[in-house]
């Protein structure tokens, strides 16, 4: 599939169209050596801006369910856990990123990887129904960003 670009607002994030999408959590997913390799998308690193920490809580071997925290996350707006986007086995974590996360934020779909798995990425999604997604939900998402969410959404 050919490359898709979502804009949001004056800044265009990039999504290659080689890879799958996890939704839940803004991960790309890539076949790598017979494993999964996941990182964030140019949608997810835009929003978190600047990453200054990542731990990981869960370690090589372990077997997660989808949506399992598997590790911490902090950035220049927020700090978060991080969860599992499909179940399976963690196979290996990008250890370059334990010493200097700022490669999330350089080279998001290479260097900046995050986890590899065993596992099934059948639930993720392609570009075009990531792309989709993200349209279906900038607006609640410009809401969330500026703090004006309704509680009954």
């Amino acid at each position: 599939m050919q490359d898709l670009t979502f804009m949001m607002g004056n800044f265009a994030a990039e999504l290659p169209g080689d890879l799958r999408y996890a939704t839940t959590n803004h991960m790309w997913c890539r076949a790598a050596d017979g494993h999964l390799r996941f990182g964030f998308t140019a949608y997810a690193v835009r929003l978190m801006q600047d990453v200054y920490f990542l731990d990981w809580v869960v370690n090589p071997g372990d077997t997660v369910t989808q949506l399992q925290q598997i590790g911490h996350i902090e950035t220049s707006k927020a700090v978060a856990d991080l969860f599992a986007p499909v179940g399976g086995t963690i196979v290996a974590f990008n250890q370059e990123l334990l010493k200097d996360p700022s490669g999330i934020n350089v080279d998001k779909y290479g260097a900046g990887w995050l986890f590899e798995m065993a596992g099934d990425a059948g639930i993720c999604k392609d570009v075009q129904e990531y792309h989709q997604f993200l349209a279906d939900n900038w607006e609640k998402t410009q809401r969330l960003i500026k703090g004006k969410i309704n509680t009954e959404d």
